[in-house]
């Protein structure tokens, strides 16, 4: 992809986290918010996500299933982050568009095999994160499973050995983030923290690496 049209999808990306704010603030009225993510910060992180995924899957018809996602994706980082919640109605608007735009990858590609690679992604995903969360002394919720799965589609897509690491990146993500803010006593032990911005970080990554 030319560094005009990277240019372009970038700046798409910086409106679409402009808009991911007020909707994520539309599902986190009601709750116990905390401090959330400015527009500012969003902006940024719209133009940084979409214009690492055109940089690095330009070529890839799967490209538009993988903005979609990642749109969504800022709306719920900013949700997590403002009350520890991951909505329904947006994780299944993540798996839903994936799910549309990797149908569509395959028509065009040619390559209806690689569906069923999706949707068993999805499904290891589920099934890992599931059983991780029901372990005891877990921290994660099952918002957390439910999004692992909706990115198992796109992950899925991309091969296994992406997936995997889409499945580890995000522990080791987090275990950063929260070894530095118990080092700068911003948090302790028991703090309770989203990690819905790390399965989508470690999924961002793992989609620019293959």
């Amino acid at each position: 992809m030319s560094a005009g049209l990277v240019t372009g999808v970038a700046l798409l990306g910086a409106l679409t986290g402009r808009a991911a704010v007020p909707l994520a603030h539309r599902f986190v009225e009601g709750s116990t918010a905390r401090s959330g993510v400015g527009r500012g910060a969003a902006v940024a992180a719209g133009a940084v996500v979409f214009g690492g995924l055109a940089a690095a899957r330009g070529a890839d018809p799967a490209l538009p299933a993988l903005l979609l996602v990642a749109a969504v994706g800022l709306a719920l980082a900013t949700a997590d982050l403002a009350c520890l919640r991951l909505p329904n109605p947006l994780v299944g608007a993540a798996a839903l568009g994936g799910g549309l735009g990797l149908a569509g990858a395959a028509l065009v590609a040619g390559t209806p095999g690689r569906l069923l690679t999706a949707l068993a992604g999805a499904a290891v995903s589920f099934a890992g994160y599931a059983l991780l969360a029901l372990l005891p002394g877990a921290r994660l919720g099952f918002g957390d499973v439910k999004l692992a799965a909706a990115l198992g589609l796109p992950l899925g897509w991309l091969g296994w050995p992406t997936l995997g690491l889409g499945l580890l990146l995000p522990h080791l993500l987090n275990g950063v983030v929260v070894l530095a803010l118990l080092a700068a006593r911003r948090v302790r032990r028991d703090t309770p923290l989203p990690f819905g911005p790390a399965l989508l970080a470690g999924a961002w990554l793992a989609a620019l690496l293959a």
